[in-house]
């Protein structure tokens, strides 16, 4: 895999080539995976025309790493501070195939969230495949409670065509309602907004559309499955998203949100999320 420094829209981030053709972008800013080109050159990523790159401000699209909370489930802002704080970049593993970044706590993560830790993110490239994985370490002296999850937002043709197969029977939370049912279709459409928290099921999904399928898995350690598109209401709200834009992605989100994690001194945490084109 070739690593290359580059600029994405003004900010810093890497951009790395496999060995089959495919591509892998991060920015530094949040080590937010921006895209991933498989080899027949199809983005699998969609990232807004209308993102904030201001190295401040959370990006719109790609891969947000939500943590240490999720959305306004506690006192932070939302969805944590990760997404929004600069990285380290560490290389490529002991393969050469993953690009790992690096965050430990700082004057201004202890503002915010008094504790000592560190958060790495492996991303992991091969032919077809993308691995994302987010690994938090307790460096501090007593325990402390987190949620997360991999926000991804992944490209789709029109989301008119697309359907998500595989949580049927799944038990389901419907935000937009509140309602707590157990999921009896056997495949997600989406006509409208979208916003629902899955129990995460034991097999893969299958994101399915015109152009081919997408099979997303994620770890045991990630307990839910967050479905969401904003639909056409809402998106048009959003200062960073176009009329449109709620037609081109869909997030399927790896998370641990319901119930947090506490991690005991010098214990470890990983959670990932796994693409595979089919």
């Amino acid at each position: 895999m070739e690593i290359t420094p580059i600029e994405f829209r003004g900010q810093p981030a890497i951009r790395a080539l496999g060995a089959d053709g495919s591509t892998l972008t991060v920015a530094l800013h949040g080590a937010q995976v921006l895209s991933w080109t498989t080899a027949d050159g199809g983005e699998r990523f969609y990232v807004s025309p209308r993102a904030v790159f201001d190295g401040k401000t959370a990006i719109r699209g790609g891969v947000p790493v939500c943590c240490p909370q999720f959305n306004m489930r506690g006192m932070l802002p939302k969805h944590g501070f990760m997404r929004n704080l600069p990285w380290e970049p560490q290389g490529t593993g002991a393969s050469g195939d993953t690009l790992a970044l690096r965050l430990r706590d700082n004057e201004a993560t202890r503002a915010l969230w008094p504790h000592a830790f560190e958060a790495r993110l492996d991303v992991t490239l091969a032919p077809d495949q993308l691995r994302i994985a987010l690994t938090l370490t307790n460096i501090d002296s007593a325990p402390w409670a987190f949620a997360a999850a991999l926000h991804s937002y992944l490209h789709v043709d029109d989301i008119a065509q697309v359907r998500l197969e595989g949580l049927e029977g799944a038990n389901r939370w419907d935000s937009l309602r509140d309602d707590r049912h157990v999921e009896t279709a056997a495949a997600l459409r989406f006509d409208a907004e979208f916003d629902s928290v899955y129990v995460a099921p034991a097999k893969p999904l299958r994101l399915v559309q015109p152009g081919g399928m997408l099979e997303i898995s994620q770890s045991a350690s990630c307990t839910e499955t967050v479905v969401w598109n904003p639909g056409a209401e809402l998106c048009a709200k959003l200062a960073d998203m176009p009329a449109d834009g709620y037609r081109h992605m869909l997030c399927v989100e790896a998370a641990r949100i319901d119930e947090q994690v506490t991690l005991a001194p010098g214990a470890q945490w990983q959670g990932w999320q796994q693409l595979t084109v089919l």
